[in-house]
């Protein structure tokens, strides 16, 4: 039975992905309709009626940067553990029940927010969500369970950590936050979540997963009327408001090149550099994605791209970007090198940063990054979790309802002076950390080197 369920599930929703792409363009395809639970959550939904199947997503004030000092991994851990069976399911029977209707239940937390989501066939729709809300209101949260998780997730950090890549992330977000909410990688350190205690998990819960601030989005084969009818009374133990966190001062990094150098027996040294960027409500987002389009996000064809790989063929991939959260996160360049060419290759992504702030891009550049951004667009819309993710993004980045609409004619009305003031604005090459995950005798990274 599991096994025909779930081919089912897959079936139509590879269906569906046809189905909404084909629609994706149309406006009409993304009808949101924003109502107002009881307890006080925003609830988004987008009927698509294409299927018998629906998505549902509920964003929590419940991510990595409510961590307490200290304790970093927190939040990661609370969200495993709320699938861990109900006050009436071990987790053994809340599994199954999931597995015999082919549903999908989950909670895991993100840097910002905690979202626990459902996908399930229409028929049954309201099994699944009384799963949902008993894992979400009743919780089991038993000792055994919390602290096999937590071994799990202390098992996860340390397989992390023989990954080259892992170690730069989580050095460089050190070097640039120190103990900010964004300074902890989000299942945070080994010596964290060793110390985390079950009572730490249900107090975490019992502080963060409220729904008055809450987020809801419904995509699927719903009315909208009737889905909050049954969110209404599914949910409505799940009362009160976490209180407002405030915003840390944005990351600044002194003058000059700041080289943080991490030795391993690799082959290839793994280089993250940047500095702080901008947080999503910046006004500067789309003039920004524009810009970076054409620096490092644009794949073959940016510039990054083209003098690092295509040129001097110091590496196989490098790519920037500007992590826009709901606090100033971080603007990273993320490339791998042989160890002997690491100092060489930095130094060419220091002189195209120079470069970007000194020039404008060409009118080629331009139209091309506006083409891809604006022509990709619709693909945020190709399946049941892509729509239901944008509704939240929308409503926790204060969006508006017809973002949809707006999206291409904000990215459309960009100049190339515009991207070249946010360059000289936002791009530091004089104020930036340089992480190397390398062997350090190969690599040979020397400041002067860069400095010059």
């Amino acid at each position: 039975m599991k096994s025909r369920t779930n081919l089912l599930v897959a079936a139509l929703a590879a269906l569906l992905f046809a189905t909404l792409t084909a629609a994706a363009g149309n406006a009409d395809a993304l009808t949101i309709k924003r109502m107002t639970l009881q307890n006080g959550a925003v609830l988004l939904v987008s009927p698509q009626h294409q299927l018998p199947m629906l998505t549902i997503d509920i964003a929590f004030d419940a991510g990595a940067r409510r961590d307490p000092r200290g304790e970093a991994g927190l939040a990661s851990l609370t969200a495993r553990c709320l699938t861990l069976g109900t006050k009436t399911l071990t987790p053994e029977q809340f599994n199954q029940k999931v597995d015999f209707m082919g549903s999908s239940v989950s909670v895991g937390a993100g840097r910002d927010y905690a979202v626990a989501s459902l996908t399930t066939l229409k028929k049954y729709e309201d099994q699944t969500l009384n799963l949902l809300a008993e894992a979400l209101t009743e919780p089991r949260l038993d000792d055994k369970d919390i602290l096999r998780k937590r071994g799990e997730q202390v098992a996860g950090i340390k397989s992390s950590l023989e990954d080259p890549g892992y170690v730069a992330s989580v050095t460089f977000a050190k070097k640039l936050f120190d103990d900010g909410p964004y300074g902890n990688p989000i299942d945070g350190t080994v010596e964290s979540v060793q110390k985390l205690t079950p009572a730490d998990v249900r107090a975490f819960y019992k502080d963060h997963y409220k729904m008055g601030d809450a987020v809801i989005a419904v995509a699927g084969d719903v009315s909208p009327e009737e889905i909050k009818a049954k969110l209404d009374k599914a949910f409505a133990s799940l009362k009160g408001t976490v209180p407002p966190q405030a915003a840390p001062e944005p990351p600044k990094v002194a003058p000059g090149i700041h080289l943080a150098l991490v030795n391993r027996n690799v082959a290839q040294a793994n280089i993250i550099m940047g500095f702080g960027g901008i947080a999503r409500s910046n006004p500067d987002f789309y003039r920004l994605q524009v810009m970076n389009y054409v620096l490092g996000g644009g794949g073959f064809a940016s510039r990054l791209m083209q003098t690092v790989r295509t040129r001097a063929g110091l590496a196989y991939s490098v790519y920037s970007g500007f992590d826009a959260s709901k606090f100033a996160g971080p603007f990273g360049v993320v490339l791998q090198t042989k160890n002997r060419s690491a100092d060489q290759a930095i130094r060419l992504v220091l002189q195209q940063l120079n470069e970007m702030r000194e020039k404008p891009m060409t009118d080629k550049e331009l139209a091309a990054a506006k083409k891809f951004l604006i022509g990709s667009f619709p693909l945020k819309f190709d399946r049941l979790s892509s729509i239901a993710n944008f509704m939240l993004q929308v409503e926790l980045n204060k969006l508006g309802l017809n973002y949809a609409d707006e999206y291409p004619k904000l990215i459309d009305a960009i100049t190339t002076q515009q991207t070249l003031e946010v360059a000289k604005k936002y791009l530091h090459p004089d104020a930036i950390i340089v992480v190397v995950v390398a062997n350090q005798q190969k690599a040979a990274v020397k400041l002067a080197n860069l400095e010059k």
